[in-house]
């Protein structure tokens, strides 16, 4: 399961969501890690997100990919929390607009909803939960949040979900503005990973 002496740690990362694995590599880039995608391996089954908290479904993303895989496997479960709307769209923000919604359709739900709201009560935050399983069910999870602002239009081209809508006042940028070193360094994931990445080792070898 561990990789031998001077192999690189290889490390599956439960995901088919293009965007999100990108973030995940460019954060993981100087770790001696072999990575892999739900892309790379074959007869995984499909990863339903049943659990009624971000954590529930990474935990059980990461267990279940681990033991179909055989490797040691690293899920993220993540969304929006809009305060205005009672933390709405939280774990349904890849759903928001239905089963089949794709990033238009949910953002311009999003906007439908807040119509109306003023500046100051369109706070929302954006929370990353990541657990990293091992085949036998041993993991270990940890949390990162980013806070911002839901605008009122779509600003910028990057990144993906609800990016061009989440502003940070302190950068003047919404995610989809910002340059992925950028983002990576304040964002929800890039927090929860950094946390990740400075227990991995430990747990691997409690």
């Amino acid at each position: 399961m561990l990789s031998k002496k001077g192999e690189k740690l290889r490390l599956l990362m439960a995901t088919r969501n293009k965007g999100k694995m990108v973030e995940l590599q460019k954060n993981l880039e100087k770790l001696e890690i072999e990575l892999f995608s739900l892309e790379d391996i074959k007869d995984i089954p499909i990863l339903e997100e049943k659990g009624t908290t971000f954590l529930e479904n990474a935990i059980s993303k990461a267990q279940t990919a681990a033991k179909a895989s055989g490797l040691i496997t690293l899920a993220d479960d993540s969304g929006l929390a809009v305060d205005a709307l009672d933390g709405q769209p939280g774990i349904y923000s890849a759903r928001f607009a239905g089963v089949h919604a794709d990033d238009q359709k949910n953002n311009k739900k999003l906007l439908q909803m807040m119509k109306g709201i003023p500046y100051e009560k369109r706070t929302a935050h954006f929370i990353s939960v990541i657990a990293i399983a091992l085949p036998e069910g041993r993991f270990f999870s940890v949390e990162g949040k980013c806070e911002g602002i839901i605008l009122e239009r779509m600003r910028g081209t990057e990144g993906f979900g609800y990016d061009p809508l989440f502003y940070i006042p302190e950068m003047g940028k919404t995610f989809a503005e910002l340059t992925l070193d950028e983002k990576n360094r304040i964002s929800h994931r890039g927090k929860a990973l950094k946390k990740a990445a400075q227990q991995l080792g430990k747990f691997l070898f409690l």
